[in-house]
């Protein structure tokens, strides 16, 4: 906190940081015991009518009263990450886009809405990199109406905690009313060490998904429209562990590479068999394939209360690059047993 000469703690942030990354402390109201200072660090998305909207690196917007205020100054953006590959968020953001493509899609300006007949958020929502070419109000009204032509709630999917991320979007879409939806955070690692593991037995990797990878897939009932986005990008690799006898496989796995990127998804493991090293057999044979062509840096994306897949892939060398949230339209309910970004 900001501290005088006098060893007053003094406010040292004006309207005018807005965008800036701050810390602040406020005063408790009521204050449990022992807690009558709350410290909040983030951007400043904005400071009217007497409340400030500060989000954190996590995608949460914390509103506080400007008469709680008894510090608060500007600080350093988040020191860079020592792990993993140098990567902007714009860079990450058009590579996983790439690898999770819509049926449908179209521009509004920078923008590009993206639809597939609900299957995950990711292929229907709004990607808002760039100035959309209208006001916020007028693009969210197109943005709107171009969901509800295909029977489907509108959604943008935004991201924090990086730099060049959306904080401050993420801000003016709360004040709207829209609703933010399963936190996830996209993941980023080096190749090698992982393709260096022990070399794989067993593993059938092949460019379709056929249906014994269908049978493991957490997905029950894959549609035609599925299966287009699953084959979707630059280079598609489906990984297998056969089971034993004719059930479904051990595992499954998806990744596609594309340039110096692979990006890895639907690493599914048989419940009886987890534990087992399974999920790092089918990403280590993934990442030899990738190696191969020419990949040298890996991405993934995992939901923020998935603890198991935290812990696996930390300890394969990956690590947060920035979180990403999918903001639902006011009014609109959620898809009905879709809770996968």
């Amino acid at each position: 906190m900001e501290i005088s000469a006098t060893g007053r703690l003094e406010v040292r942030i004006t309207v005018a940081d807005v965008g800036k990354r701050v810390s602040v402390r406020r005063l408790n109201d009521p204050a449990p015991p022992g807690e009558k200072f709350t410290d909040t660090v983030g951007v400043l998305a904005s400071w009217d009518d007497g409340v400030l909207l500060i989000t954190r690196k996590s995608g949460e917007t914390v509103r506080i009263p400007e008469s709680s205020l008894v510090a608060g100054k500007v600080v350093p953006a988040a020191p860079a990450r020592r792990r993993g590959p140098a990567a902007s968020y714009p860079e990450l953001a058009r590579v996983a886009a790439r690898a999770w493509r819509p049926v449908e899609s179209e521009r509004l300006g920078e923008w590009e809405l993206r639809a597939a007949s609900g299957f995950t958020r990711r292929a229907n929502s709004v990607l808002p990199l760039g100035d959309p070419g209208l006001p916020l109000d007028e693009a969210l009204t197109v943005v709107r109406g171009w969901y509800a032509e295909r029977g489907l709630p509108a959604y943008v999917q935004t991201a924090t905690g990086a730099e060049g991320t959306q904080e401050l979007l993420c801000a003016e879409l709360e004040k709207r009313g829209w609703t933010s939806e399963v936190t996830a955070e996209l993941w980023t690692g080096a190749l090698a060490p992982l393709a260096d593991r022990e070399e794989p037995a067993g593993v059938v990797l092949s460019r379709s998904a056929d249906e014994a990878w269908l049978a493991r897939y957490q997905r029950k009932g894959v549609s035609e429209v599925a299966l287009k986005v699953l084959g979707s990008g630059a280079s598609v690799w489906f990984a297998t562990v056969p089971g034993e006898g004719e059930g479904a496989p051990a595992a499954v796995g998806r990744c596609v590479v594309d340039g110096r990127w692979v990006g890895f998804a639907a690493v599914e493991v048989d419940p009886a068999l987890r534990r087992r090293g399974l999920a790092t057999t089918v990403m280590a044979a993934l990442a030899r394939r990738a190696l191969d062509e020419g990949a040298s840096a890996a991405w993934l994306q995992v939901e923020a209360d998935n603890a198991a897949a935290r812990a696996l892939y930390a300890g394969l060398g990956f690590s947060a690059h920035h979180a990403y949230q999918h903001y639902r339209e006011p009014g609109a309910a959620a898809p009905a047993g879709n809770r996968s970004p």
